[in-house]
């Protein structure tokens, strides 16, 4: 038996057939070398990029020290961000199908407290949330930690960047009880070996290589004068057209004035960064994971942990400063075996950066000219779906199910018709052909899912 199959853990029989059904049948190397201590109960530390496999090492240690019965907060994951937050959760909750009634809870900022209270006096199993929430819960007594055994760090390093040190020290400082604390970072500042510090007990260190594969990637260099980036960038989409992409700048006030520049020049982009509000955040993540909005422009912080599936292309529109996150920025794509396309636009004053880059990626980079660019005027891509939001939710006990069968059975959609379907608490996102969009609509506005009518709309 492979040291890298799941079989050579001493996890239960019926974690194994489930590991099975989620179609994993071997470790990620970030699982093997972590996992063996994160089951014998001791503290590590990962240090791996997003994609790598870091929530199911750390979901299977959960689940393997869980006792279903006992029905308190035995496990707390910190996130920076809500999406990753409710990734995580996602995983958890896939990865816990191996037995029953075990309950996950999201406590995160930029949603309403009320609702949080009442899922909490119902209680939880395992809580998964940003730090300021947390904190917040604690503060009130709204949640308590007497019982938890695990606590885990993710991104730990986007959630220092974020200033949330000492909200993570004022979390930490209520659990009272021996614990056991995972830390998962994508880099390794000298401050989250401050943060290991304070935090773990002689922790096993594991480091999966972060260096990016290139073999799949196409990545060029494109100089630019510093007032003809926007047009540098459309001039780009136009002539390569991906059916995807991720255009990176540094700081959120660029970020929202290249997609409302895009949007201005007829691409479907929209933006994502600090500022937004959360259900706008939702819908723009929903958008472009369901293929009815092409562009993503996002910061660092904002993108960070998002695992998106079958990206075209990464885009640099500004250069990050630490080559670190250059790499995995363009790691985004090329993924899978799939072709992927890196391009980044650099001025005179920001050669030092493609210096530094080549130093740490230990490879050259190529250099193209912006005048062998093919000027396709009338060539913004259109996506082949649409969103269709729809006002109830898992609130209203609405499934994915019900939408599809509404869909299919009443309105006269085929199946290939229908994508990608998104419910939340208070509202579900459907993605369909957009030649079939507004007969969704149409249906939806004057039919009925499950025997009610709700309102609903689509998504620019």
């Amino acid at each position: 038996m492979s040291t890298a199959d799941f079989k050579s853990l001493p996890l239960k029989p019926a974690m194994l057939k489930n590991l099975s059904r989620m179609g994993f049948s071997e470790m990620t190397p970030i699982q093997a070398q972590s996992l063996p201590a994160v089951l014998a109960g001791k503290d590590v530390i990962g240090r791996a990029k997003t994609g790598s496999g870091k929530t199911v090492a750390f979901g299977l240690g959960i689940m393997h020290r869980l006792e279903v019965k006992r029905f308190r907060v035995q496990s707390l994951v910190l996130c920076p961000t809500r999406e990753l937050a409710d990734q995580v959760a996602k995983v958890l909750r896939q990865l816990a199908r191996f037995t029953h009634n075990v309950k996950v809870l999201t406590l995160c900022g930029g949603m309403p407290f009320g609702p949080q209270l009442g899922s909490l006096e119902h209680g939880a199993h395992i809580v998964v949330g940003t730090p300021g929430r947390i904190q917040e819960h604690l503060r009130k007594g709204t949640l308590k930690l007497d019982d938890l055994n695990t606590l885990v760090l993710d991104e730990a390093d986007r959630m220092l960047d974020m200033g949330f040190a000492d909200a993570m020290r004022d979390v930490v400082s209520y659990i009272q009880g021996p614990h056991q604390t995972l830390l998962f970072s994508a880099t390794y500042p000298a401050e989250i070996a401050r943060i290991s510090a304070e935090f773990q007990r002689d922790p096993l260190e594991v480091t999966v290589e972060s260096h990016h594969s290139h073999a799949h990637i196409e990545q060029y260099l494109y100089p630019v004068k510093r007032d003809g980036r926007t047009e540098l960038l459309i001039r780009l989409l136009k002539h390569y057209q991906p059916g995807s992409a991720v255009v990176f700048c540094n700081t959120k006030k660029v970020c929202q004035e290249v997609a409302d520049a895009l949007c201005e020049e007829g691409f479907y982009a929209a933006a994502i960064h600090g500022d937004l509000e959360q259900k706008y955040r939702d819908q723009v993540l929903v958008k472009f994971a369901n293929r009815s909005s092409t562009i993503l422009v996002a910061t660092d912080v904002a993108a960070r942990g998002l695992d998106i599936e079958d990206l075209a292309a990464v885009i640099n529109y500004e250069v990050s400063r630490d080559p670190e996150v250059h790499v995995h920025r363009i790691g985004r794509t090329g993924r899978a075996g799939q072709q992927g396309l890196a391009l980044s636009l650099i001025s005179e004053k920001e050669q030092y950066k493609v210096e530094a880059i080549e130093d740490y990626q230990r490879s050259p980079l190529t250099w193209a000219e912006p005048e062998q660019l093919i000027d396709k005027a009338d060539s913004v891509p259109r996506p082949t779906m649409a969103t269709v939001m729809i006002d109830g939710g898992k609130k209203q006990k609405l499934r994915a199910g019900d939408i599809l069968g509404a869909l299919t059975k009443d309105a006269g959609l085929q199946g290939k018709d229908i994508g990608k379907i998104d419910i939340f608490d208070f509202c579900a996102y459907v993605a369909v052909r957009r030649p079939v969009a507004r007969q969704a609509v149409n249906y939806l506005r004057n039919g009925k899912i499950k025997g009610r009518a709700f309102k609903a709309r689509q998504l620019r």
